[in-house]
This record gives C-alpha cells, structure tokens and sequence, in this order.
C-alpha cells in the first residue's frame, strides 16, 4: 500500500504538471526481485488506473551503464577502490558501530565515520592490484562540508558529510548498489522530479554527492510521510491486508482505493473527503502534501467505498458485481444479460447500503435464487 501511494502521489503530481511518469523497477537486488513480484507491481498499478507514459523500465538492464559511470567516477577520484576482504569490512562494520556509541564524537556532536585505509592508496597502486586479479569493490569518495537541499515536502534539509562517510558504489562482483544505480538511470532518463517515502531521506544525500560528481543537476525531491497502521507503527502485514490485490478481491472500487489513498498524507485544502480522480488531477500539489504521518483505517476506506459505490451507476457496477455473482454460482453472466433491466434494477436498490462489492454480492441473493432460506435464530 506505501508504494500504491507513492506511485499514486508521482502520477498525480505528473498529470498536474502536465508532465511524464516513467515507471521504473528497480530489480539490481535479484534476490529480492522476481516476475511475480514485477507483476503484482504492474497489476495493482493498471488496477488503480495508474497509467505509465515510459516504461517499465527495469534497472537491471543499465548494469553496463552503471558500471560505465562508476569508471568515470574512478577516472576523477571521486571514487576509488577498496580491496578490504569482507572479514575486514565486517570488523570495520563493528568498529563503526562502536564509534556511533560516542567513542568518536567531536565537539560539535557529529559523529564521523571512519576512513577506510583503500582511500590513501595511490591510483597507480590501485590499478595495479586491480589489474592482478585482486578483488575490489568501489567506494565513492565523500567530500567534506555538507549536503543539503529544498525538499518540497520537509523545506531546507541537511547532512553534515562527516556522518555520511565514503560508501559502496559497485560490489566485488560488478553490480551496482541502489544508490548508484538510481542516480545513473536518473541522469539518463533526465528525471527532474522524485516523489518517494521519507524513509529515503537518509539515501538523498549521497544522491546529491553521486549527481554532482557526474556532472548533472540533481532532481527536486520530495519525502512523504509514511503510513502507519492503527497502532502507530509502520504499516505491515500484522495489520492485515497490505496488498492493493487483496483490497480488490475484498470488493473495494479501484477510485476509492484512489481517494483514499489520496487523503494518506495529503490534504485537499478543504473539508471535501469524496473525490473522484478527474478531482485529485485538478486539485493535487505537493504544496498540501503533511509532514506527518497518517494512519491506515480500514472503517474510514470502507466509509469512502460505500459513498462511491453510491454515485456510481448501476452500469458502472454491473462488471464488478456480476463476477462476483458467477464466482458463487448464484447465477450465469448469461441469465443476468437476458435479464438485464432487473438485474440494474437491483444494483440500484443495493448499492444505496452496501460499503463494499462482496457486501453487494451477498445481498444479493435472495433475488437471484428460486427458494428462501430463514435465519434460524430469525424464525425461532
């Protein structure tokens, strides 16, 4: 659902701008990544009506690429190669762990990472190493001063590079980390604008760093806030559905889904809480996007879906529901054809009380089967 919104908060802000949403998926991690997953990505977006204007694009495809702009790197010492065994890196791991404890903080209260010794090596020497079989992989070299930058959600924000210290751009194996790999697809596809949750803050500088040494224009950035679940912790599988699939086969609309989703960390400006989407077009800007958090309620999605299954019309609903019908053996898309003047005219008489499809579908049933079936406690 987090990534539902994010991918619904970029195509708005898109189709507001008059601009192009490229969709994207960012498959370098393959253990991670599979076709199912890429599926469920491309379907939960067709469903909510999220049309894409390039794409997809699969990052996985630009390795050569990456590695290309990681050479470049390497060519103009903003990166260099660190040939520390993953035994060593494991221990440096410790030892920066250590030293976040407060071992190494200065007077201003940074804590500085440590240096990594492959940083000193002389470029000669490191080509040499490299060109004997030994393996590496490759760090970017991280400036001194600061980071910083207008976020359209948070305004001015900043990191002091002291915290950041030098990070892997390419693995021992030649395949890029995230964060390279995106600022090199960035830079190539000429994004200007990313929307993402605010969990990535921590990721934005050393974005910036990587834009910069590349000589481009980093793009403008905006962190939304995270949904939370009831509880108010992050949103996950304890609180239930979390797959937009799933809220489908509970007979939520797909413009509801996007109404509401809509209202997850943004606000309209007004009292106005049922929305269709010609309306979230017109009336979405980042401007109004919260910097809080904001809770997934299950009764107030419902609420939305039963308001708009109540404008919609009876021919709007009919598809939705007739599946649903056929998939309990209550009638045959056959008979509802034949019999479509009544079959509409139930959907109107149901659609006024129903706050979901599956709801709509069990009540039904008294008017498609040939008997009555009592409630025992009802006739006792």
């Amino acid at each position: 659902m987090g990534g539902a919104r994010t991918a619904l908060f970029n195509w708005l802000f898109a189709r507001s701008q008059d601009g192009t949403f490229i969709l994207r998926i960012e498959d370098t991690d393959r253990e991670r990544s599979s076709e199912a997953m890429t599926a469920a990505i491309l379907g939960g977006l067709e469903w909510l009506g999220l049309d894409w204007d390039e794409g997809p694009y699969h990052q996985a495809d630009g390795v050569e690429r990456h590695r290309r702009d990681a050479q470049r790197l390497l060519e103009t010492g903003a990166a260099y190669r660190c040939f520390c065994p993953p035994a060593e890196l494991e221990r440096r791991r410790a030892s920066d762990a250590a030293w976040g404890e407060g071992e190494g903080e200065g007077e201003d209260g940074v804590v500085p990472a440590l240096p990594d010794p492959c940083a000193a090596l002389e470029p000669t020497d490191s080509a040499a190493r490299a060109m004997a079989g030994q393996p590496f992989a490759v760090r970017f070299r991280v400036p001194a001063g600061v980071t910083e930058w207008d976020d359209l959600v948070h305004g001015p924000t900043r990191f002091d590079n002291r915290e950041i210290g030098d990070f892997i751009i390419l693995r021992s194996d030649g395949t890029p980390v995230y964060n390279h790999a995106v600022v090199s697809d960035d830079v190539f596809m000429r994004i200007t604008h990313v929307i993402r949750g605010d969990d990535h803050l921590s990721n934005t500088p050393k974005q910036i760093l990587l834009y910069r040494a590349l000589a481009a224009e980093p793009p403008r950035f905006a962190h939304v806030p995270m949904i939370l679940g009831p509880d108010g912790k992050r949103l996950s599988k304890r609180h239930g559905a979390t797959a937009v699939a799933e809220y489908e086969s509970a007979g939520i609309l797909p413009w509801a889904m996007v109404n509401f989703l809509a209202l997850l960390g943004w606000s309209p400006g007004t009292d106005e809480e049922v929305m269709d989407v010609e309306q979230l077009k017109r009336s979405f800007s980042l401007a109004r996007v919260l910097k809080k958090s904001s809770v997934f309620d299950v009764k107030k999605l419902e609420w939305l879906n039963g308001q708009h299954i109540a404008r919609a019309s009876a021919e709007q609903l009919e598809p939705l529901l007739t599946r649903r019908l056929v998939a309990r053996g209550l009638d045959s898309a056959a008979v509802l054809r034949a019999n479509r003047a009544q079959y509409l005219a139930v959907i109107d008489l149901l659609k006024a009380r129903a706050q979901t499809l599956e709801e709509m579908a069990d009540r039904a049933r008294p008017y498609l089967v040939e008997g009555v079936e009592f409630e025992a406690a009802a006739v006792e």
